[in-house]
């Protein structure tokens, strides 16, 4: 097994969420709820990027950012309707979620 970091970013409707990181090609992997009613903890992964989404109030403050590197940096821009910025780094776009969220997604190729 390899070894890996996960965010767990904090959402107030994981099911809206899961429907907002589609957008992005991320897919559910698997959930877990201790019982009917209490909250939701959602695995959700492109390829070998995986978030969890958490409606738990404790694992996560609101207003998150995560930095991610893709190889469809303007198929995601499309998506979302903006545009790349050029950066000395290379190309950058910023996403907030409907939770607050803040992703800095840029291309692999710089």
């Amino acid at each position: 097994m390899n070894e890996e970091v996960i965010p767990i970013l904090r959402v107030a409707d994981a099911e809206a969420a899961i429907e907002w990181y589609a957008r992005l090609r991320f897919a559910r992997q698997w959930e877990h709820r201790f019982e009917p009613g209490f909250p939701l903890f959602v695995a959700v992964a492109r390829g070998s990027m995986q978030l969890f989404l958490s409606e738990h109030e404790g694992d996560a403050r609101p207003d998150t950012l995560i930095y991610l590197k893709v190889a469809d940096l303007d198929d995601v821009a499309a998506e979302f309707g903006v545009e790349p910025q050029a950066q000395p780094w290379g190309r950058v776009l910023e996403l907030t979620d409907p939770d607050g969220n803040r992703l800095r997604i840029a291309s692999v190729d710089g």
